[in-house]
This record gives structure tokens, sequence and C-alpha cells, in this order.
């Protein structure tokens, strides 16, 4: 077996992350182990943009959310200049990048030319601000496609075999139904637009200095790829706009090599003329790379910006819920996936409600008020909702009688709101309960074996301690809570191994035996609930079904699908 020897000596792995709120950098070392990092936020350090949570949103076009391209390429500007005191860059052998899923880049025609020439004593800024056919990027948060994402289904058949043919139905925040959109009511910027980048293919192609390739992994959350032959679906692209393929370029499997690093930034920054540019791809599938998720009984829950839920599995099972992606690190593979749009900054909206601001007095009310919140649900949705499809409102709810109905006639009243203490456990377990029925009713395991929580939620005890509870297994967590970047970064070495042995390599081999001595290891951070949390599991699992009962109503009701 080849051991972490592969990696040669004094060798540095560069993983980029391109996310809604800002552009991280990790750097790892040939022993796996971080050796800097580095962050830019939009909001504080471009404020010039004038972007709230590194987004615009569009009050005259109801659920349309996008951010400016050029932030993103002044960004990774900073980031780099930010960095370049911590490594020599003359080290790096191979970088990586993730980058938030599903958003989208318009280069406009003869854009090529002008990525491949690149003036070295000029910023990128300044180089390619004129590049794009449109400023404006849609974004994942984006739900203003509906009519298109039922265009695209009728087209193919239904939601269903939309599903078994790319892996999900059609998503507001999916590229193909976003591009179907600029081609119907901007088809000039269509018209002149030479290649459509993913977010992630865009960093590739500045880093290479030409248009990157879409990646496998990330290409499966555009509503355009086949699942299982992992090219374009010829039936959805028709379906989508004219022309289509030839503005996406050809697809590549995420461990390949996008190409060696552009002059530009060996004559800029100092890289080395051999270091390898690895195919980058989305946030998620990266994340999974980095918490090293490769036992199907596991699942890693990652509350950031969006809470996604994820896992692996041997085949493709596509389903009218959640999402199903090819495993970046394991040819075979795939990942399954659901996303909630309201994570983070839904949580963050009832903490500068009800908790004074404070993250303190927020999970102070978390740890004082009692499990079961005394039957009350909340449904918080500050944003239009993926999963359920509900739109923009807040439903509070309480279930009478709780402690002593049994699941078949419990009754619920709604109310307009909740005591602050109340408020508080009820959107964290909310959020958690909704996680929990959505993960079962997809064929995820119930229970898991483990769960790796990720993301900047992840470092709240309180928060984890729910999971562990709600769930009925234990919790672990990483090293760092940006495991995008890491998974870039250790893409960034696996891809770099598959290239020096011609041919695919297990990204495991590099760590096996030794992961504890990585920053890849995953700690315990809850442990599985004994004999008094299953008495409180079978309880969360008779209000886990009530949420899922009233969720039902309320999509049959108002829901967007």
């Amino acid at each position: 077996m080849v051991g972490r020897s592969s990696l040669p000596d004094g060798a540095l792995f560069l993983g980029l992350d391109s996310s809604t709120q800002s552009v991280k950098a990790t750097v790892l070392s040939n022993e796996l182990i971080i050796v800097a990092s580095e962050t830019v936020n939009f909001d504080s350090e471009l404020p010039h943009y004038k972007t709230e949570g590194g987004v615009y949103r569009d009050p005259t076009d109801d659920g349309r959310i996008y951010s400016p391209t050029i932030m993103w390429v002044e960004a990774l500007e900073l980031l780099l200049e930010k960095l370049k005191p911590k490594i020599n860059f003359s080290k790096v052998v191979a970088v990586s990048g993730s980058g938030q899923q599903h958003g989208s880049v318009y280069w406009k025609k003869g854009s090529q030319a002008v990525l491949s020439s690149l003036d070295p004593g000029k910023s990128l800024v300044s180089q390619l601000k004129d590049a794009f056919s449109t400023m404006d990027s849609p974004i994942w948060m984006d739900s203003s496609t509906t009519k298109q994402c039922r265009e695209v289904e009728n087209a193919v058949g239904g939601a269903l075999e939309l599903s078994k043919l790319t892996g999900s139905r059609a998503y507001e925040r999916f590229t193909g139904p976003q591009i179907r959109k600029i081609y119907q009511t901007a088809p000039h910027i269509y018209e002149n637009t030479e290649r459509i980048s993913l977010v992630s293919s865009f960093m590739a192609s500045i880093l290479v200095g030409c248009y990157a390739s879409i990646d496998e992994t990330d290409g499966a959350g555009m509503n355009l790829m086949d699942i299982n032959k992992r090219t374009w679906s010829k039936a959805v692209l028709e379906a989508t706009a004219p022309d289509l393929e030839q503005k996406l370029g050809n697809l590549a499997p995420a461990c390949a090599a996008a190409g060696r690093i552009s002059s530009y930034f060996v004559e800029r920054h100092q890289f080395d003329k051999n270091c390898f540019v690895i195919q980058w791809s989305g946030d998620n599938p990266n994340s999974l790379a980095g918490l090293t998720l490769n036992t199907p009984g596991d699942l890693a829950i990652s509350l950031g910006t969006s809470d996604t839920v994820f896992g692996i599995t041997a085949e493709a099972k596509p389903s009218l819920e959640g999402h199903v992606f090819p495993n970046p690190v394991e040819p075979d593979g795939y990942m399954v996936m659901l996303c909630y749009k309201n994570g983070s900054l839904t949580r963050e909206d009832v903490r500068n409600q009800c908790a004074e601001k404070s993250w303190d007095i927020f999970n102070n009310y978390l740890e004082k008020t009692p499990p079961l919140n005394g039957g009350r649900l909340g449904f918080y949705y500050k944003d239009h909702e993926i999963l359920p499809p509900l739109p923009v409102g807040f439903h509070r709810y309480i279930v009478e009688n709780f402690s002593d109905a049994s699941s078949d006639n419990l009754k619920e009243c709604e109310v307009q709101e909740f005591d602050p203490e109340s408020e508080v456990r009820a959107i964290v377990e909310g959020q958690m309960l909704s996680m929990r029925g959505h993960a079962e009713r997809f064929g995820m395991p119930n229970p898991p074996k483990r769960i790796i929580a990720t993301g900047g939620a992840s470092s709240n005890e309180s928060i984890l301690k729910l999971i562990a509870q709600i769930f009925g297994c234990p919790v672990f967590t990483v090293e760092r809570p940006d495991s995008a970047s890491l998974g870039a970064a250790l893409r960034a070495a696996h891809g770099w191994l598959c290239k020096e042995e011609g041919g695919f390599v297990p990204i495991s081999r590099m760590y096996t035996g030794n992961l504890e001595k990585t920053s890849l290891g995953a700690k315990l951070a809850v442990p599985a609930p004994g004999d008094e949390g299953r008495e409180l599991l079978k309880k969360y699992t008779v209000l886990m079904k009530k949420r899922m009962e009233i969720e039902r109503r309320l999509v049959e009701k108002i829901g967007r699908a």
C-alpha cells in the first residue's frame, strides 16, 4: 500500500472556498496538517459592494437573489495578498477549491482571449471587469424561477422523471432553471454569452487562465447532467435553452487536473509554474471530502448560511425530495443531500429579536428551557424555503397534552408568538426535527451510526447536544468548522496523487491509520444518549411525526411546488 509518504516532503496544498459570505483559504502540509488559513468577508472587507450577507435582494423581482460577479474576483486577490506573509506560494504543488453550489457566471464573447493573456502587472479586477455578459450572478438563495422549473419538468415527463434523470427534481436555485430564465427574460445576455461557469469552475478558470470544465459532482446541481452517464442530458438541455451544450463545455471528474496554474499567478504571486490546479467542486461535496465521510451509516450536518444534511451511498436512488450527486472522491459512488435555505441567518434573526443579539444569552435560553419545549413547534422562514417548499413566513403551534398523548391523537393549536426563551428553543429544535424527518423520509440511516457536525454553528455545544438528543446518536466535530476549504486542500493533495500515479487512487490511502495525527480527525463532542436519553428520543420521534404532519398541511395550503 502506498502510504502518506506519497506526498512530497515540504509540499503545500492550497484549498480555497468561495462561499456566500466570504472566501477562505486552508493550507495543508504533506502531513495533512493545517499550516495556515485566511478569510475575506465580503460585507466588512469589501464594503463598496454594499452586499448584505454577501448578496443583493431584488425588491422588484420576488425571490431574486444574486451577487456581483466581480466581487468574487476582488476577494480572491485580497485573500492571496493576506495569505502571502503566511506561506511560500512556490511550495504549493496543487491547489483546488470549493464554490457555493448552483451559482453561475456568464462570460461574454471574447473573454477566453482576455483570460489567457492576463498582465501580471495589473490587478485581476481591472482586467476582468468587462469580461461578463451580465455583472449579476444568480446564487443558490434565489427562488425566482418556479415557472422555469415547471416548464423543464413538464418537458421531460414530470418532476420524478427529471429526478431520475438528473438526481433532483427541478429546484429554483439550480443552474438550469436560472439559465432558462436569463434566456427567456434577457435573450441579449444569453446570446452574448460565450461560456457559462459555475462558481467553482469560474474560480478554477481564473487560476488556469482558460475556461475550466465543470466537474461532474457540482454539475449534478444544475438539473442538466445525466446522473448515471455523467454527461449532459440532451433532453434537458433542449428543454432549457438553445445551443446550451457549447456554452457549458465538457464535464470532468472531480479528481482530474484542470491544468497548470496560469503564468499570471507565477509572476505576480511566485507560484511554481508546475503547480497543478485540480478541478474545483461545490461546497457540500468538498465538505464531504474534508470530513472524510466514507461510511454509509454516517451522516454529516453542515450548519452554515444554509443547513445541509448529507451522507454517502453506493447507488443512485433519486426521489421527489433531496438530491443525489456523484461522490467527489469515489468515482463509482454517490452522495445524498438535503438542503435548507433558512440556516444561520434565520437563527441569527431569532437571536437578535429574542436574545439581545447575544449568542451567550441565546445559548443560556437553550440550556434552561426543557427538551420538547412543552410541545411548542415553530416554523421560521426568513427566506422562501427549499425544504419544504414554503414561502417567507412564521408559523407557531403548541401541541396540546403532549406529555400524555399518543402519536395518533395529538392536537395542536396555532399561536401568534412564544416567550423569548421558548422561541430560541423552537428555532433550533424545529430545524433539527425537520432534518431528522426529511432524512428518514429520504432513506438516510435511522438512527445514524454517528453525525459529524461542521459549519459555523458546529462550535455551539448547546446545538450539538440537541442534535444528539433528536437523532439519538453520538455527535462528532472536526478541528475546523470550515470543512469546505479543508476538503478543497485535501482534494488538491488527492488530485496531485492521482496525477502522479497516472490514475485514480482511493483518497483514504493518504490518511489510513494516521487520521488522528492529521487535521482531519473527528472528535467526539456529545456521546450517544443513555437510558434516559432513549426515553426522550421516543418523545422526540412523536413530536417529529407531528411536525411533519403540520408541515404537509402547510405545503398543501401555501406551498410553492
